[in-house]
Order: C-alpha cells, then structure tokens, then sequence
C-alpha cells in the first residue's frame, strides 16, 4: 500500500502533457512547465481553483565550469523527492518557529558531467542552485528572469551599500541597467513576486539583476569573479502580498545554526550618531545615552565612530566601567577597513587579519562588550562574503552580537550564524543627517519598505526620531513610533536624543521599556507598497499592531484582524492628534477597531496584552 501511495505521489509531482513536465508545490498552488526545445526553461504558474496563470519565465538556465568551453543549459529530471517537511526555530525574524516545507526536485546536465540544477518548489515561492563537482568548479552562470514589463515592479537601482529607494515602475521606466535585491514585482491583483538570493558561502559572491536589451530580461550576475561547487539559491517568493511580507523562505534554504546560540539575547538599543555624529569622542554625552538605556530599561547602548579619540573626563574603558554600573550592555563600532578607508573614521585595521581580530574581540569579550557594529564594505565580491562570515565565526567564539552597516543585504545568514543581529543595506533615518531627500520621501518609503527590504531579514533603519536631525522630517509621532513595529532587526536601535525621548509622554515610555526586537509571529493586516501598511507582530501572548500612511491625504484603514485576538481584550492605541502642540492621541482600547484613520504621514500602534 506504502509503495502506491509513494507512485501516485510522485505521479502527481511530475505530469506530462505532450512530454512537457509538469512540477508542483506540495499545496500545488504553484506549477512550474518545462520547456525542453533547445535549451531547458521554466514557466511558473499560480495555479487558483481551475485557473492557472503564467508568472514569468526562468528563460535562460545554466552555468560555466572551469574544465569546459561548454555552457550547461540542458537539463534533464533525474531524482524527485516529495513532501520534504521540517521545522526550525529563530532568534530573530518575524517568526520564532518556521516550517520547512518544499517538493525537490534534481536535474543533472546533459552537457556537462556532474553538474546538477537542484529547485524546490515550496507553497511560498522556487527557489534553485547548481551543485557541481570539486573538480570541476562553477565560474559563471546564465541565468535568466523574463518578466511582462507592463507589470508594475519596485526595484532598487543597484549600489554596493542598497541604500537607495524602490520606487514604482515598470520594465519600459527602467534606464538604469543593474538592479539590487529583493525585487518585488505584481504579477495580478492577488499575486506577487519577490526575487532575491540566499545561502552565501565563503566561496561565493553575491549577485545582482542586470537588464538585457529585451526590457521584459534580467539576468543574474555575479558580482565578482569566483570558483564554486554550489551556488547562492535563486530565490523567488511568490503569492499575496501578505503571503511575501510573512514569508521565510530566505532562511528556509539557508544551512541552520553553525553556533552555539544559548548566549545570544536580541535587545533595544539607544544610540548616539543619529543626533550627535561625533558623539563617541565625548565621554559625557555617551553617559548620557547609557542613562536613557537605564531610564528606559533598553538592554543596549551603541558606541560608535571615532570612540577611539574619546576625551572630555573618560576613554572607552570607563564608558564599559558606567555601562556596567547602570546594566546596561554597550556595543561598539569599528570601521572593516575594507571600504572606506582614507578619511574616514576609526578604529581601522583591528579585524583585517586574523590575529588582530582575535585580539580584539578577546579584549571586548573580557570588557563586557555585547557585540560589535562594523561598517564600511566594498561591495559584493567574494573576498567581501567571505570577511563577512569571518568575522561572524570570529565574533560568536566570544559571544559577541554583529551589526552590519555600509553593507549588503542579508542572505540568509541571519539563520546560520544567530548571532547576526541586524545588516542596514537600506536608506534609512540616518540619511536625515546626509541629504534633504528624505524628508519629502520617507513616508513613502517606509510604506515600501515592509514589502521590498525587510521581507528578506532584518533591517538597521534605525527609527523612531520625534525630533529632528540636519535635515527635517515630517512624519508624525504615530509614524515614527509604528517604525519601531513594522522594521524587524534584533537589534532595534532607537535614534532620537534622550531629551526627546524623555520628553514624551509616560506611556510612550514604558511602550519603549517593554519593546520586543523578535517576534514569534507576524501577520500582514492591510497594505500597499508606498500607500499604506498595517502589521501584526506576536511577541508571547502580546500583540503589536503597527501601521503607517505613505501619503500625503489623511486614509481609513480596514485591518484584517481575523489571524489576531479577537473579542475582548485589554490594550493601549497610540496615535496622532492632529495637534502640533500636542502629538499624541493615546487611549485604552477594550476592542480592535474596525476602521482606523491615519493622519497624512501618520500612524499608530496598537499594544493587545
């Protein structure tokens, strides 16, 4: 019996219609058709009741290897494995328990000799690779994404640091050529795409889209040269939207925990640069945000650039001796020393080889450093992958936390080494202190950026700043304190001077003193890339709704609360008044109101014990 039920299984996975395979998802929602003329390709389908409808083409699919002047783009299904189901938990992330669920499927290249296309087909997305031999190495790819260019996208024109924004296209707005992950794309009213990358080893780069002179194609290229026997895993999620905002496929096909993680504790931090940008050279401001963290019971303060020039009554060992007296955990910064190196600040040249880092990280370990903020990388070539995973194996021997700044996007590390508690790899709160672009756009912004960046791991924004740095913003209070929601980052730096912190009102900081940075549960409750977005985290028994207006024209909102508590319940609403001279509107709340109205660039948050 065992033995029918595992045919007919597989005869379900692998169809046939004219000889085309036919591969599905293990809810077969999602269908993929191979083409097999001359060279192998995949249409994906989303597949509703009787309908199916075409998605896009992988169009081109292959790799070079060191010992052929070929190219394997022929492909033929060797092995199918269905029903793979596991579960994992996290540190960090929009949920504490993930489920693994996925059909495999492997093809071996009819062109070249012990080259292998693995794809797996999950109820949320595809993801595939090319594995390979040691003695025949990976050195190229073709990969392929063909994509109807009237479809609306948002897409971040590709810079090493990702600090750009997404704005709303299509194929024919395109006129840059390169194009940075995650790529979200609209395929219908109800189905969504977003395309990155995930499980980056050290000998690997990363990769980027770049335009082909068809506007409907972008091709994967590597980001530098590099010699591999398995690539990153082409990662598409697909569904609604809120099946992309709650999905975890980037850390379901990356390799689990390489670490001992019973010391990794995730946390809220205050920090110093966003209002005092050479802040770290003066021992009594530090003090100062060392006292918020007291005040406002945050287990973490961020030391950052140039502490290593501290003057005025202190050094940095007597900022760790007042951290340690008040309970407060300091984290510190250096500069990687890999980026910008001349002219820029220090410390430089302490973790570049592998002694000095080892020195280093011995010497915080011993001071009562909690972790290490490191900035400044040089983009997304291999030697620069394989320094970010030495420097996270180096960090977890001394059981410090990493903050990746000036950096790429996550991939999926945040899964393999825990102790990965935040990349930016965004435009964030801190370009207030850079340029006036953001003041117009932020709002807007923050309203893609649930749907784009922070989809595929955590994200240093650095938010919730009632006041204002060099340049002014004009988000409301309930904006800027949903942020500290709707952006997941284990560390959750709060970027704000103290006096404007303790200036608001006492509600809003014991929402501050009781702030979760990890989640076990995250829902999508109503939203559009750049209009609006309402979520729902879980964090124990305790729910967190957060949502925000990316526009300029006051809106009501509809949640979907039908995956939260419903019926009574015990809760605190903090929204905008409308008043300049008096923000916050901030009541009790015994029922989740079916209709919320949001202020032009406003927000709320709602707090269900």
């Amino acid at each position: 019996m065992n033995r029918i039920l595992a045919i007919l299984s597989i005869a379900l996975l692998i169809t046939s219609c004219a000889g085309t395979p036919h591969l599905t998802s293990p809810n077969g929602k999602i269908a993929l058709d191979i083409n097999q003329d001359s060279t192998t390709t995949l249409t994906v389908k989303y597949v509703n009741g009787n309908i199916s409808e075409n998605l896009f083409t992988i169009s081109s699919l292959g790799v070079m290897t060191s010992d052929s002047a070929n190219v394997s783009n022929n492909f033929s299904l060797k092995k199918t494995t269905p029903g793979v189901k596991s579960e994992y938990t996290m540190l960090t992330g929009k949920k504490s328990v993930c489920t693994n669920e996925y059909n495999e499927y492997e093809f071996a290249s009819t062109d070249i000799e012990g080259v292998s296309m693995i794809l797996r087909i999950y109820n949320d997305g595809v993801t595939l690779r090319y594995v390979t031999t040691p003695d025949s190495p990976i050195v190229g790819e073709i990969t392929q994404y063909t994509i109807d260019a009237d479809k609306k996208r948002w897409m971040q024109q590709y810079d090493p640091g990702y600090e750009r924004f997404f704005p709303e296209q299509t194929g024919h707005d395109q006129k840059h050529n390169r194009w940075g992950y995650p790529a979200l794309v609209e395929f219908n009213d109800s189905t969504w795409g977003l395309f990155t990358e995930a499980a980056i080893e050290k000998e690997n780069c990363a990769s980027l889209l770049k335009a082909t002179d068809n506007e409907s194609e972008y091709a994967v290229e590597w980001a530098s040269s590099a010699s591999c026997t398995a690539t990153p895993w082409r990662v598409v999620i697909i569904g609604s939207l809120n099946n992309i905002v709650e999905s975890t496929l980037v850390t379901d096909v990356s390799p689990e925990a390489r670490i001992d993680t019973s010391w990794i504790e995730p946390g809220v931090a205050s920090w110093i640069y966003w209002a005092y940008n050479h802040g770290s050279k003066d021992y009594q401001i530090l003090k100062q945000y060392i006292d918020l963290a007291d005040t406002l019971n945050l287990p973490y303060t961020l030391i950052d650039a140039e502490w290593d020039e501290m003057s005025n009554g202190g050094d940095i060992n007597d900022v760790a001796a007042y951290a340690a007296s008040k309970g407060v955990k300091p984290l510190i910064w250096y500069n990687s020393s890999t980026g910008w190196i001349n002219g820029a600040p220090g410390p430089k040249f302490r973790l570049n080889k592998p002694e000095d880092r080892e020195k280093e990280f011995a010497w915080l370990e011993d001071n009562g450093f909690a972790g290490v903020k490191i900035d400044f990388f040089p983009g997304d070539g291999q030697e620069t992958m394989s320094y970010y995973i030495d420097l996270l194996e180096s960090a977890a021997k001394h059981h410090l936390l990493v903050n990746f700044h000036g950096a790429t996007v996550p991939r999926g590390w945040q899964r393999t080494y825990p102790n990965l508690m935040s990349v930016e790899g965004v435009y964030g709160a801190e370009w207030y202190n850079n340029a006036p672009i953001l003041t117009n756009r932020a709002a807007a912004h923050n309203a893609t950026l649930p749907f784009t960046r922070n989809v595929i791991g955590p994200m240093d924004y650095t938010p919730c700043t009632f006041s204002d740095s060099q340049h002014p913003h004009i988000t409301s209070h309930g904006h800027e304190l949903a942020l500290t929601v709707l952006f997941e980052s284990g560390i959750q730096h709060l970027a704000d001077r103290p006096e404007s912190y303790l200036a608001q009102p006492a509600e809003v900081l014991e929402f501050f003193s009781t702030l979760p940075s990890t989640w076990d549960e995250t829902k999508l409750l109503a939203g559009y890339p750049g209009n609006h977005t309402v979520i729902a985290r879980r964090k124990g028994n305790d729910w967190y709704i957060a949502g925000i207006n990316g526009t300029d024209e006051p809106m009501e909102v509809t949640p979907d609360y039908s995956h939260v508590n419903k019926g009574e319940i015990s809760g605190i609403m903090f929204t905008d008044s409308g008043n300049p001279d008096s923000p916050w509107s901030i009541s009790t709340v015994t029922s989740l109101p079916e209709k919320i109205n949001m202020q032009p660039r406003g927000g709320f948050v709602i707090k269900v014990q």
